[in-house]
C-alpha cells in the first residue's frame, strides 16, 4: 500500500481507452477483495453491532462492483455480450438442472415490497 504517498495512483496522463477499461476491472477486483474482507471480520467477531455496520459497509462495495460492472459495459459493449452469453449458459444448466433462478424471484413491486 502506498497510503503515505497522497499521489502515488496519480496518473501522469489522461488513460486511453483500453486502459481505463483495464482500470475499472481492476476496481472491481478491489471490491470483490473488500466484500471477501468485510465478510471475514463479520464472520470474526460476536458483536452484533459490529456485524451491522460490517455489513452495511459491505453491500455498500456490492453497489459499487454493480456500478462499476454497469460501467464496463457500457465502456466495452463487446464484452458485455461476453457477460451475458455466460449469463444465459448458467441459466441454461439451471433450467437443466430443474433450479429455478433467484433472480426470478426477485423482481420487487410496490405491492411485493408492502407485503414483505
Amino acid at each position: 500500500m502506498a497510503f503515505g504517498n497522497p499521489f502515488a495512483a496519480n496518473v501522469e496522463r489522461k488513460l486511453t481507452k483500453e486502459e481505463l477499461i483495464q482500470a475499472i476491472r481492476l476496481d472491481i477486483a478491489g471490491e470483490l477483495e473488500a466484500i471477501y474482507l468485510y465478510d471475514a471480520h463479520i464472520q470474526a467477531t460476536d458483536d452484533e453491532f459490529t456485524k451491522k455496520v460490517l455489513a452495511d459497509i459491505r453491500d455498500e462495495e456490492r453497489a459499487h462492483v454493480g456500478e462499476l460492472m454497469t460501467l464496463l459495459r457500457h465502456l466495452d459493449p463487446t464484452e458485455a455480450a461476453h457477460f451475458e452469453e455466460g449469463v444465459q449458459e448458467v441459466k441454461e444448466m439451471m433450467e437443466e438442472s430443474g433450479i429455478r433462478s433467484n433472480s426470478e424471484n426477485s423482481q420487487s413491486t410496490v405491492g411485493s415490497l408492502l407485503k414483505e
